[in-house]
């Protein structure tokens, strides 16, 4: 790459960056610190460096400070660390500030966390992001040294959703007024998902499609050296059919055996663990599980709805805890699990907030409704949970049983609270 391409780039991304329209995430970054912003393709890893460009700016940085270089360019070939020390270089021939580092996808040159580190030593200011999961292994994050804080980036919030259709739920009266509409974006958000180049899409299937394509033989077979990319097809539409129920790796090579591809519970794992890697699974443990049964038998949710629905006939349950899953892993991150035990057995469970939740798309019918109360009623006889929640589609009610309250809300009025 030569050095006229590198400060035409800089210069060019310079003019870009600082002219993007920006929907503000709920995201604050610390004044001082360096990030490292990782998230699945699209999540909108590079519009939240925007909005931190953004800020800096407001705050009276100059335009000409910032150094910002996205890898995946169509302009730059393979590039190496020293590739990294001649783009400085060019920054600093052509500027006598000293730079704030945006790196944009940086995962895809090698040796690239040497580099940041170096830069964090020399007390630079600096954000990365990447798509690979692997950004976060013992490896680096011994390299990196702490020098960096680490930000995942997930498909929109409810709310984030509804500002990118110009409702602001800060603003007074918005829910009043708006009522209707954020009903119906709610249910939208449901079925499409929260990746934010979908939220003005009329129909986004397509575009899904072909990004979970780009995972699939991007992120998942090329970058792993996968031959068996069918088995891996199979067990990824199994965990889609399965995402209400706890699934040992055993359990899963079983099922893509019994298809005529074999797979081996090694084989499993793997797969599980690379598709972690690329953000497209979202596992949680049973909290009262041993330690081998929380690593051996995990729920497993996809991080979008909108790719969940690539894979399912009738979805409408499924998708259901999947986003209520997906907004408290957002929330809560690590500490979310589901809790199964012979005496309860409740879809999500958040010790540090004392909450249980159960899932079900309506409790209209008298069975459902008292499976779904006894459930919660069982875990709070058994750990200490004040809170206890049925979240459904659309129906909202207090339940009063045995002296406890259960709050029936619906999910877009428990989405907006978040």
């Amino acid at each position: 790459m030569t050095k006229d391409l590198i400060k035409t780039l800089i210069a060019e991304y310079q003019q870009y960056v600082t002219g993007v329209k920006l929907i503000p995430r709920q995201v604050e970054f610390m004044d001082g610190q360096n990030y490292v912003l990782v998230g699945l393709r699209h999540a909108g890893k590079s519009y939240l460096m925007y909005q931190r460009i953004a800020e800096l700016l407001s705050q009276g940085h100059q335009q000409d400070e910032v150094l910002y270089f996205n890898f995946e360019d169509d302009r730059i070939d393979s590039l190496d660390i020293t590739d990294l020390e001649l783009i400085k270089t060019c920054y600093e021939e052509m500027y006598d500030h000293r730079p704030l580092f945006f790196l944009d996808e940086i995962q895809l040159v090698k040796g690239w966390e040497k580099f940041a580190r170096r830069l964090a030593d020399q007390k630079y200011h600096v954000y990365i992001t990447g798509s690979n999961a692997k950004m976060l292994s013992s490896e680096i994050a011994t390299t990196l040294g702490g020098r960096y804080m680490v930000q995942e980036v997930f498909p929109y919030s409810f709310s984030e959703y509804l500002k990118a259709h110009d409702i602001d739920l800060t603003q007074k009266n918005a829910e009043f007024k708006h009522r209707k509409q954020i009903v119906r974006l709610a249910d939208e958000y449901f079925r499409k998902g929260g990746l934010p180049e979908t939220a003005l899409m009329p129909n986004s299937r397509q575009w899904l499609s072909s990004l979970f394509s780009k995972i699939f033989f991007g992120d998942l077979v090329a970058r792993h050296g996968i031959r068996n990319d069918f088995a891996l097809k199979v067990l990824i539409r199994k965990l889609a059919e399965s995402v209400k129920q706890p699934l040992s790796y055993s359990r899963m090579a079983s099922i893509v055996s019994s298809t005529g591809k074999k797979m081996s519970t090694d084989a499993a794992i793997d797969y599980i663990r690379y598709m972690d890697e690329s953000w497209l699974l979202l596992p949680f443990e049973n909290y009262v599980g041993k330690l081998q049964d929380k690593e051996m038998n995990r729920k497993y949710y996809f991080i979008d709805n909108g790719l969940l629905a690539l894979f399912l006939l009738d979805p409408a349950t499924s998708l259901l805890e999947n986003i209520v899953a997906v907004n408290l892993r957002r929330k809560y991150g690590d500490e979310c699990y589901f809790f199964n035990t012979p005496k309860a057995e409740v879809d999500f469970y958040i010790p540090e907030e004392s909450l249980a939740i159960q899932v079900a798309y309506s409790i209209a019918d008298r069975d459902t409704r008292k499976r779904e109360a006894d459930a919660l009623l069982a875990l709070s006889d058994y750990q200490d949970v004040r809170n206890l929640l049925i979240i459904t589609k659309d129906e909202e009610e207090i339940l009063e049983e045995n002296g406890k309250v259960i709050y029936v809300i619906p999910l877009w009025k428990w989405m907006k609270g978040l």
